[in-house]
């Protein structure tokens, strides 16, 4: 068959592998059926043709690039409807061979590439893609620009915004978690202007006269401060719109008011399990999260590298599509990717996309504050991600303060990342053993009950080692690493490192 235009769908069950290990034939069988009955109707109904199915995958071809998208809306929004399993769907347009019930061609490999780095319970696509399928019916936003292996050079992703999900942009979501977000709506009075607003309109139709209106009443300067939530949006009504240096927020209006009830429930969530409220005319010292400790790879014949990735708020997470930055760590060392504007590395901009290994003492800078970062040698770290948190744990004399994954009370709690899409495998037995039982970094490192802080009258301060199998070290600039094997003396400025989590012991207020 000749070469044709054509956009290529792939589809991929999250997480098949560590599904395969954990139940039976029948269980196998049973999401396998599960997965072909939801997904497949929908692929043909949309016009699609299915050139290949893998158990756990399909791959298909569409003459519209616009029924393409509409596929993968119809099933992320599915298969998150039945929530019997996740699913990654993805598309690329372009020239297309057909040989033998098979299809080969560029916009083939950019298709299963594309999947690769697509987020579970979403649908991706190219630039091919955005231009070809008709815009106004298809609810979309930009994701990010993504490195993808065998492709030449950044591609840039993009993400159909189905009714059940919304995605905040990170401006948004600070405003909103500062209580600096401002949300009008219309035919509903204006609210209280803060004192650092970012505005969200909502129910304003794009194009409109009403929001023309109600953007001229608002006295706000800085036109990246002002956002729209749409679902659908037109092409020359988002040109308009975003020509003018405002945002969007793709989302339907339900599906947005979920998102920020998510953020305040996480927002309230952190703040609840991650402090404890005493008097603080009795603290003695404080317990700080100050960032990310790098174990050194290779790992155990398990773990050949790894990536983090740090969002606004300075927390750092596998993977997530709100990040600013992404680290990565390989035997050769520890490089910063670039993911969203505003990144520097000791004062040197890093365009999104643009990536540049550490050196010791590098400042690390990016919205949210900057990052000091420690090179490690001949160590099970290779290095330190240093900042401390602006919201402390005070402890008093005689307190004896438990760390770990589910620490007794009072406790500090360490985060516990799960996933394992940020973990990149050694070959052989050994790794697909720890990847099929759930391995992640943070419960490989951290134990439950890690370690204990004990604070002692005239300023004393002790570390004791809780757990026999997960080691706790302590690290500052005028010592070296140290394994706790037992127990060890604390200074004010040292910190604890807890799997991948290091914790600052400081003075009351932050002094040291």
């Amino acid at each position: 068959m000749a070469t044709a235009t054509r956009t290529v769908v792939f589809t991929d069950l999250v997480n098949y592998t560590e599904k395969t290990g954990n139940i039976d034939r029948e269980g196998l069988r049973r999401l396998l059926d599960e997965h072909r009955r939801l997904v497949e109707p929908i692929l043909l109904k949309r016009g699609g043709r299915v050139v290949k199915e893998l158990g756990d995958a399909f791959m298909a071809l569409f003459d519209s690039a616009t029924d393409a998208a509409q596929a993968g809306r119809d099933i992320i929004e599915k298969v998150a409807s039945a929530n019997t399993f996740q699913i990654r769907v993805s598309a690329a347009t372009g020239d297309v061979e057909e040989i033998a019930n098979d299809a080969f061609g560029d916009a083939v490999n950019l298709a299963s590439r594309i999947n690769s780095a697509t987020g579970p319970g979403e649908c991706w696509f190219s630039e091919s893609t955005r231009i070809c399928m008709n815009q106004s019916e298809i609810p979309w936003e930009p994701v990010r620009e993504v490195t993808l292996k065998g492709i030449h050079g950044p591609v840039m992703c993009y993400r159909v915004v189905g009714k059940h999900k919304a995605w905040l942009p990170n401006q948004v979501r600070d405003a909103f978690k500062s209580s600096n977000l401002l949300r009008v709506r219309r035919n509903e009075p204006l609210g209280a202007m803060p004192a650092d607003p970012v505005i969200l309109f909502e129910n304003f139709a794009p194009g409109s006269v009403e929001l023309k209106r109600a953007v001229d009443s608002i006295p706000v300067l800085d036109p990246s401060r002002l956002w729209l939530s749409a679902y659908h949006i037109g092409p020359a009504d988002r040109l308009e719109w975003t020509s003018n240096g405002h945002g969007l927020v793709i989302g339907h209006p339900a599906s947005v008011d979920r998102a920020f009830d998510e953020v305040r429930a996480e927002t309230s969530h952190k703040i609840d399990r991650d402090t404890i409220i005493i008097d603080k005319s009795d603290t003695e010292v404080d317990l700080v999260l100050s960032g990310l400790a790098l174990p050194a790879v290779p790992m155990a014949d398990v773990v050949a590298g790894y990536t983090y990735d740090l969002l606004s708020d300075r927390r750092w997470v596998n993977r997530s599509d709100q990040a600013v930055l992404r680290v990565e760590v390989s035997q050769p060392g520890v490089k910063v990717l670039a993911i969203a504007a505003g990144v520097s590395v000791d004062g040197r901009p890093l365009a999104p996309g643009q990536s540049l290994p550490l050196a010791n003492g590098a400042s690390l800078s990016g919205p949210g504050g900057s990052h000091r970062f420690v090179l490690l040698q001949d160590a099970p770290y290779i290095g330190l991600f240093i900042n401390d948190s602006p919201i402390p744990m005070g402890v008093a004399v005689g307190q004896v303060t438990e760390i770990g994954r589910e620490p007794q009370i009072p406790g500090f709690l360490l985060p516990d990342r799960r996933g394992q899409e940020n973990i990149r495998w050694c070959p052989g037995p050994r790794a697909a053993r720890a990847r099929e039982g759930g391995f992640t970094l943070d419960r490989a490192l951290a134990g439950r009950r890690q370690s204990a802080v004990e604070v002692e009258r005239g300023g004393h301060y002790r570390l004791r080692s809780l757990h026999p199998r997960c080691p706790t070290f302590i690290f500052s600039d005028h010592r070296p690493l140290e394994r706790v094997d037992t127990e060890a003396t604390l200074h004010l400025g040292d910190l604890v490192i807890a799997g991948t989590t290091l914790v600052g012991l400081r003075g009351p207020q932050g002094e040291d």
